[in-house]
């Protein structure tokens, strides 16, 4: 059984997903950072947002009894786990201020929690739409 998620829950992840992204890329432009250290954290965000969308798709797939191999969905943990351990490394070694640390952290958690959301949401509407294309095609 799928329900359609609500516009406000929609919307809600796109704005989580938007602010954490902006928030982190406008936080980097704006820091005294040498460029190299723009890139690694960057990377890091990209890293991130790509590793929990696999992810999340990949325990979709498995739920929904698709096939999904034990490395793809390995790869998924070790890249999620592995962005998030270093930006940990990357901040606890940074000179910046403990408010500007914690600043970074609470961005790329958010645009991770909103790329998920995303894409939870974007697949539940495509469901939805495939199942009411199908009710419609009987009638």
């Amino acid at each position: 059984m799928n329900q359609k998620p609500s516009n406000a829950f929609v919307s809600a992840s796109w704005l989580a997903l938007a602010t954490g992204f902006s928030g982190y890329i406008v936080g980097l432009w704006r820091s005294d950072m040498l460029l190299n250290e723009k890139g690694y954290y960057f990377t890091l965000l990209m890293f991130g947002l790509f590793g929990v969308i696999s992810l999340q798709k990949s325990v979709r797939d498995r739920l929904e009894g698709m096939r999904v191999t034990d490395i793809y969905y390995n790869i998924c943990w070790f890249g999620v786990l592995m962005s998030i351990s270093l930006l940990v490394i990357g901040l606890w070694n940074a000179t910046l201020l403990p408010s500007e640390k914690g600043f970074y952290a609470f961005a790329f958690i958010l645009a991770m929690f909103g790329a998920v959301t995303v894409q939870k949401n974007t697949r539940d509407l495509a469901i939805v739409e495939e199942v009411v294309a199908e009710e419609n095609e009987v009638f």
